[in-house]
């Protein structure tokens, strides 16, 4: 299973899709080429953030905030890094680090990438 096909899940669902098998995962691999489509819309050098918030225990709230930007000029296509990819590598640590799945919003107009 790629690391793609569990994006679209919380970290929690995302060990279950994993157990579950690939039936589990075609909701999340349904939805990759839409977040793939969406980067295109998003000029070179975009900023994008994302929040997530959790709860570490009983009164003790946490956030993760992370913010990129991605700029290639003049490069062959297969040298560049999308904005997706990145979003989805910081996803793929965010998880594995125990946090939710960061939803990423270009700026200046909020669209959202992921």
């Amino acid at each position: 299973m790629s690391r793609r096909s569990l994006l679209g899940y919380s970290g929690t669902t995302a060990a279950g899709a994993v157990l579950g098998g690939a039936a589990a995962a075609q909701p999340a691999q349904a939805a990759e080429p839409q977040a793939q489509t969406a980067s295109a819309d998003f000029p070179a050098g975009t900023l994008f953030e994302g929040r997530v918030g959790m709860n570490i225990g009983a009164d003790t709230p946490a956030s993760l905030q992370i913010k990129f930007s991605v700029r290639t000029e003049e490069t062959p296509a297969h040298y560049d890094i999308s904005p997706q990819e990145i979003a989805d590598l910081l996803n793929e640590l965010a998880v594995r680090r125990g946090w939710p799945t960061i939803t990423f919003y270009g700026t200046p107009a909020p669209a959202r990438l992921t």
